[in-house]
């Protein structure tokens, strides 16, 4: 598996489900091409990251054997999810796998669920980031987090999962305003999420699957 770091500083921490587990909420809607999509997903968030010149190193946290493999060959490094305890133990311990086998030193920790990531707009966020022991960058609703990064030598202290924003908040994390960054704030959980995600231009895998599903109208609110 690829694990030189490239010239970038950062080290970049996904994490994955096991597939069949992932994206429940698109179901409904997209059937038994669930799991495919919840890859696909993924697949573009990690190419569209291994583009943005911030970013020395792409480790992904699963214990999925289709996607690791994957996303190896895209030069991603795969770490197994040894602590089996959710999303933030996994996050931490990918952030700890960075740190003490690869000698990182700035860590963030990103969706990947992420598929119309833009790699400049990435740059942009970390080189924000760079600025502070801790950073995070809020989702499309003002609700969750979609980026938490923290300086070198400076815990991550993930808090992912429901209403984030508030808890990287209360915990000392600088939240990031950057206006021009829409791609990374656009996670996909619902078929309108997904939508939104193709109207700013998802990535080819991601386009490519989702012709193959019928999203129905858009929910209004």
């Amino acid at each position: 598996m690829p694990s030189a770091a490239r010239p970038g500083a950062w080290s970049l921490v996904l994490p994955l489900k096991p597939l069949a587990l992932a994206k429940s909420r698109l179901a409904q809607a997209t059937g038994e091409l669930r799991p495919g999509l919840a890859l696909a997903f993924a697949l573009d968030t990690a190419a569209a990251a291994l583009e943005c010149a911030e970013v020395g190193r792409l480790l992904v946290v699963t214990d999925d054997p289709v996607a690791g493999a994957e996303l190896a060959a895209l030069g991603a490094l795969v770490v197994p999810d040894a602590p089996a305890a959710g999303l933030n133990a996994a996050l931490r311990h990918g952030a700890a796998v960075a740190r003490t086998a690869h000698g990182a030193g700035p860590v963030a920790a990103m969706s990947a669920d992420l598929p119309a990531l833009r790699p400049a707009e990435l740059g942009r966020v970390l080189r924000a980031a760079a600025g502070h022991p801790r950073a995070f960058l809020a989702d499309t609703q003002g609700v969750g987090t979609t980026l938490l990064a923290a300086a070198a030598g400076v815990p991550l202290g993930p808090a992912f999962g429901g209403a984030s924003r508030l808890r990287h908040a209360a915990s000392g994390a600088r939240e990031l305003t950057l206006a021009d960054v829409p791609s990374l704030r656009r996670d996909v959980d619902t078929p309108d999420d997904l939508r939104t995600a193709l109207e700013l231009g998802a990535g080819p895998r991601t386009a490519s699957l989702s012709a193959l599903v019928a999203l129905g109208p858009r929910h209004r609110a």
